[in-house]
């Protein structure tokens, strides 16, 4: 077996790679291969530390066609760093970094351990604000309103969600919004616009992060519909060159408008996609500003897991 020891070697250096930089099914593939071990005896393992896991969730979990979410998923993440070999949080972070809870972000503008510190900052905001892993919603339509300032600036942004519930009990929305470099959280503004009234919100200064509490006026019971709208103004930062919105996993229908001040037109406009953080970009599509409504849009029917957005070139 000459080529084993290579064969090795390469498996290290893959795994090194998608711990550093994820996503976290990649990272969790690479442990795996690079242990030689069958997701049977993965599940074995994750057995006899009391956790239960099947092969089936395990192989869609290093797919990529789901993310664990539920508390008994999530010890099985932290088990699995274990059983695996992997350094304490290795998986943790790389779910955190990419999590549900869809950070609007600008991917390429902050730095590897920027982003790190944001997803350890974002845990502390949900902490503070006791909000669960899963919110016990699930998206049916999510409309995104950006608006762009004459300082060519994120002005900021409305979000209008229809949701259904898939547990019993459920009263609010957490919501997470995060500014643009050199952003001030602490002049940033949320405001209830229908369906709901803001509670609690806490801020980052460090990484731009903030976390709002929109309540409901009722407990939803499973199988529910509700819907309801929420806005954040930011303005804050310097120049914004484009919006993107994350998802961990498939949902429904999902729409992005970007208007622009009449001062502050843009030369060119695109959509774009993006499956993963790791991953290229693709999907390309020149966007064609409407000159009296001053706006661009795009519209994904039914979303897939990464990322839809929309960026622009300023003369």
């Amino acid at each position: 077996m000459p080529h084993a020891p290579q064969q090795a070697d390469v498996a290290t250096a893959e795994l090194d790679t998608a711990l550093r930089g994820g996503p976290f099914h990649v990272a969790l593939r690479a442990a795996i291969a690079a242990r030689g071990l069958p997701l049977q005896r993965v599940q074995h393992h994750l057995s006899r530390h009391g956790v239960r896991v099947g092969v089936t969730s395990l192989s869609y979990w290093q797919q990529g066609a789901r993310r664990p979410q539920r508390p008994e998923s999530l010890r099985a993440v932290r088990a699995l760093e274990e059983i695996l070999r992997l350094p304490d949080e290795s998986l943790i972070r790389l779910l955190a970094e990419t999590g549900e809870r869809t950070v609007a972000h600008r991917p390429g503008t902050r730095p590897y351990r920027s982003l790190v510190e944001t997803s350890d900052a974002l845990r502390r905001l949900l902490a503070g604000l006791d909000a669960p892993v899963d919110s016990g919603l699930r998206a049916l339509g999510h409309h995104e309103r950006v608006r762009v300032g004459a300082r060519r600036e994120l002005a900021g942004h409305e979000s209008q969600h229809i949701v259904r519930a898939h547990r019993d009990g459920v009263d609010r929305f957490v919501a997470v919004h995060q500014g643009d470099p050199q952003c001030v959280p602490e002049a940033m503004r949320v405001h209830a616009l229908e369906n709901c009234r803001a509670g609690r919100v806490r801020r980052d200064h460090g990484t731009g992060l903030l976390v709002a509490e929109f309540l409901f006026d009722t407990r939803l019971r499973a199988g529910d519909t509700f819907l309801f709208r929420y806005g954040v103004e930011d303005g804050t930062a310097g120049v914004c060159r484009e919006y993107l919105r994350t998802f961990e996993s498939a949902g429904g229908q999902y729409a992005l408008q970007v208007r622009f001040d009449a001062g502050a037109l843009p030369a060119r406009c695109h959509r774009f996609t993006q499956p993963s953080a790791a991953a290229p970009r693709g999907g390309r599509q020149e966007l064609v500003v409407s000159a009296r409504h001053r706006s661009v849009h795009v519209v994904e029917p039914r979303v897939r897991p990464g990322a839809v957005g929309i960026a622009w070139e300023w003369e």
